[in-house]
């Protein structure tokens, strides 16, 4: 048998975690069955009724769309407007919708990396990085079992800081415990004091893995029972968050670096606000709807920041201290795609993978 659909939606979920969509998001399997064997899947920016039937005749019964068709709760299913006609005909055809939406936004390596590659940005990190998405774990050990539990914890994806993995923090003192009459002590007898030379570990670990990394700690660990601590941090995480902030390889002026951009980009067209006679060197961006950042584009002192869906007051808030670029919501999102399928032809070499080409984009230029 070949890979089901939770495999690829499994393998997708540790590159984007589900845990880094907003609240408002629909970031999931919208519709299908995730036991069934992929025949094929189809990467698309939107999903649309045109999609499904693309989908259908490659014989793919999987779309993996960045965009969820379903934002909100559906009440019916009448087919009364192109969400409910997309979710029927996906369902009456056995094709699966998923959906990978602002968490893959919000990770170092997804939507907004993608666009700083295009553009050739170096030194790329997140404009806005999230905090509370972070956790400390403190727990004590004998030293001869140490090894054997970070090692267990570490596979889960603890002690991960930037590109340092492994990570850790570790004393020596002394623990001491008395065992009750109902016990099973690893160390020491039922009813007397113990006094053992411990280890205190201190690791940091992403809070939605803490479950895992708990579980996997109380399966390595000698203790009957394991003193543990996991407590939350405000630590700002520097691989999750809004946005991408990067240098261009050499300074450019204002005019060409435009022309750069659409040319990068495939654009027809640019809305920007006054160029300032500079040269341009530190370009932040954000895919789709990304004016929220302007502010932190600002005190970040890039000269460019590059967005969408920019409302007509929203420019004057540029100030003429960046300048402020609206490609278009599906001009700046639509090579996600793209990083779509290499991610999954990478880890799924043997699948029927295909990119989709129906051109989804609801606004026209002239």
């Amino acid at each position: 048998m070949g890979h089901r659909i939770q495999d690829i939606l499994s393998y997708l979920e540790q590159v984007a975690p589900a845990a880094y969509q907003e609240d408002y998001d629909n970031a999931t399997l919208i519709c299908g069955d995730r036991n069934a064997e992929v025949k094929g899947v189809i990467c698309t920016l939107d999903c649309t009724e045109e999609v499904v039937r693309e989908a259908k005749a490659h014989g793919a019964n999987l779309i993996v769309a960045h965009h969820p068709i379903v934002f909100r709760g559906l009440k019916s299913l009448t087919g009364k407007n192109y969400v409910e006609r997309t979710v029927i005909s996906a369902i009456k055809n056995d094709i699966a919708i998923f959906a990978i939406h602002t968490n893959l936004d919000h990770v170092a390596h997804g939507v907004n990396k993608r666009i700083a590659e295009r553009l050739g940005l170096k030194e790329t990190k997140i404009l806005k990085p999230k905090n509370q998405t972070l956790s400390k774990l403190v727990f004590f050990v004998p030293p001869k079992a140490k090894d054997q539990v970070l090692e267990a914890i570490f596979e889960e994806g603890a002690g991960q800081i930037g590109e340092y993995k492994d990570c850790s923090f570790q004393v020596e003192g002394m623990g001491s415990f008395t065992p009750s009459e109902k016990a099973n002590p690893h160390l020491g007898q039922r009813g007397i004091p113990q006094y053992e030379k411990e280890v205190r570990v201190e690791v940091i670990l992403p809070a939605h893995l803490s479950p895992k990394i708990i579980q996997k700690l109380k399966k390595a660990h000698p203790y009957e029972e394991v003193a543990y601590y996991l407590s939350s941090l405000e630590n700002e995480n520097q691989e999750v968050g809004a946005g991408m902030i990067g240098q261009l390889g050499d300074p450019m002026e204002e005019e060409a670096f435009l022309d750069y951009l659409k040319e990068k980009m495939n654009l027809q067209v640019i809305k920007h606000t006054a160029l300032r006679g500079k040269k341009v060197k530190k370009i932040a961006l954000c895919g789709g709807a990304g004016i929220f950042l302007l502010g932190d584009a600002k005190r970040a002192q890039a000269d460019v920041f590059v967005t969408s869906d920019v409302k007509y007051h929203e420019f004057f808030d540029a100030e003429g201290q960046v300048i402020l670029c609206d490609i278009g919501h599906f001009e700046s999102e639509i090579f996600t795609k793209d990083l779509l399928a290499e991610l999954l032809s990478q880890n799924f070499p043997n699948i029927a993978l295909y990119l989709s080409k129906v051109v989804t984009n609801p606004t026209s230029y002239r």
